[in-house]
């Protein structure tokens, strides 16, 4: 463990004053539990402001369908009682998925993507008596693609200096061209539309953590349509979401966006070229802007890269196996992902931003993600690796206004460490009858 766990909000206090960093923090967690609707033409109402993040299971069956394992996930988190529930990475194609048993929807098995997703609602509706938003998220896992166990299939926008090297990525390995992703943007169409009619209310064209699109956002040095100018690395994501709302209408079209990639200049989204470790949210924040024109309703935003700098979206107290220590309190990367989406969300008050990030605080997120809400950092609270752990945690903040600190997640990285195995995904920890590290 690099550094101790934090026990109390004195605590918290003390060590925020003691780095010059500051977290609203908030003695009134009712505010988590207040609807909130969004959307323009079509309207959504959540029952409160929990979300839960896509998590990757990586426990489908062998044609990309949801697994007994998956499903029990599912409704553990409805049991929960997050009024947003966002479905894990999806893949639009075989080839697009970074794991053999990664979910991938097509039209074999659109009927079992349907059972998990009324599955989810009903058990929503009868343990809580409120009605969920379900949101898929649809993703190409671009260079981290391994559809097959053990072999990377790595599908590239750009070269680049910084994370080649990291996969071993020769320098006359092929980019994805122009003609393929016009292409790949049919596939996302009709992922969606396979996904409104297994139910989903929602479509997340995603756009983070180093996969396709977030690298074709960075794609500085890329040549064609597709990168280059601000204009042309956007144009992707954008195209495919107008043709989404177009073609599937009866959907609403989001994205879980990197707003930061940390990633050094010029093969990163929104790092300054001076210092990869400074971000400039000035294009991140014109691109949801733009998004929002085109009707995106909502948005969920993250940083970094999970298999380059994971520390940046989920700080942890340990690191997976293998891998080298980041020297940096976890704290302050609550901190900074804290304040990159305040920063999004006071750009723009009218979209509802999801802040996350903060499962290190284990027991005292509490009336941080309190404060959030109270001070417009963000207007949801998301929780990633705690749904894992702790799926009841939404439950018993409404009910008891507080949080068991020896049910929390224990940002141990052991999740990541089955992901990383190619092994079905959980808490190693809470949930240890099911998952075991190898």
């Amino acid at each position: 463990m690099l550094f101790p766990f934090l026990s109390n909000y004195d605590e918290l206090q003390n060590e925020l004053a003691k780095h010059g960093c500051t977290l609203p923090l908030s003695n009134d967690p009712t505010v988590l539990s207040q609807p909130l609707t969004f959307g323009q033409d079509t309207t959504y109402t959540l029952p409160n402001r929990f979300v839960v993040q896509p998590m990757e299971g990586f426990d489908s069956g062998p044609d990309g369908e949801p697994a007994e394992t998956g499903f029990r996930r599912y409704e553990r988190f409805a049991a929960g009682g997050a009024g947003l529930i966002w479905f894990e990475a999806t893949a639009v194609r075989a080839e697009a998925r970074c794991n053999s048993q990664q979910f991938w929807l097509h039209k074999n098995n659109v009927d079992r993507y349907a059972a998990l997703e009324e599955k989810t609602r009903s058990i929503a509706k009868k343990e809580f008596g409120h009605d969920i938003v379900s949101i898929i998220q649809l993703t190409h896992s671009g260079r981290y693609c391994k559809p097959i166990r053990g072999q990377r299939k790595p599908v590239i926008a750009q070269r680049n200096k910084v994370l080649d090297p990291v996969l071993q990525i020769p320098d006359d390995y092929p980019l994805i061209t122009d003609a393929e992703l016009d292409r790949l943007q049919d596939d996302y169409v009709a992922s969606a539309k396979l996904a409104a009619k297994a139910g989903f209310n929602g479509i997340d064209i995603k756009s983070c953590h180093g996969y396709l699109i977030n690298e074709l956002l960075g794609a500085h040095t890329r040549e064609g349509k597709y990168g280059g100018s601000f204009e042309n690395r956007t144009r992707f994501l954008r195209e495919t979401i107008e043709r989404v709302q177009n073609e599937v209408p009866t959907v609403f079209v989001t994205t879980r966006m990197n707003a930061y990639d940390a990633v050094k200049h010029p093969w990163g989204f929104c790092s300054t070229p001076e210092d990869y470790k400074h971000w400039d949210l000035t294009e991140a924040k014109q691109l949801a802007a733009m998004l929002h024109k085109l009707g995106v309703p909502l948005l969920n935003i993250t940083i970094g890269n999970p298999y380059f700098n994971p520390h940046y979206n989920r700080p942890y107290a340990k690191s997976v196996r293998g891998a080298e220590p980041y020297n940096e309190y976890a704290l302050l990367g609550v901190v900074r992902f804290a304040n990159i989406v305040r920063e999004m969300q006071q750009s723009m008050p009218e979209v509802p931003i999801i802040g996350a990030g903060m499962g290190w605080l284990r027991h005292l997120v509490v009336r941080v993600a309190s404060g959030l809400v109270h001070e417009g950092w963000a207007q949801l609270f998301g929780i990633g690796r705690n749904a894992l752990a702790y799926p009841d945690m939404p439950k018993e903040i409404m009910v008891n206004g507080e949080m068991d600190a020896n049910k929390a997640c224990m940002a141990c990285s052991g999740c990541t460490e089955l992901m990383r195995a190619e092994s079905p995904t959980g808490c190693v920890i809470r949930d240890r009858e099911y998952y075991r590290l190898p």
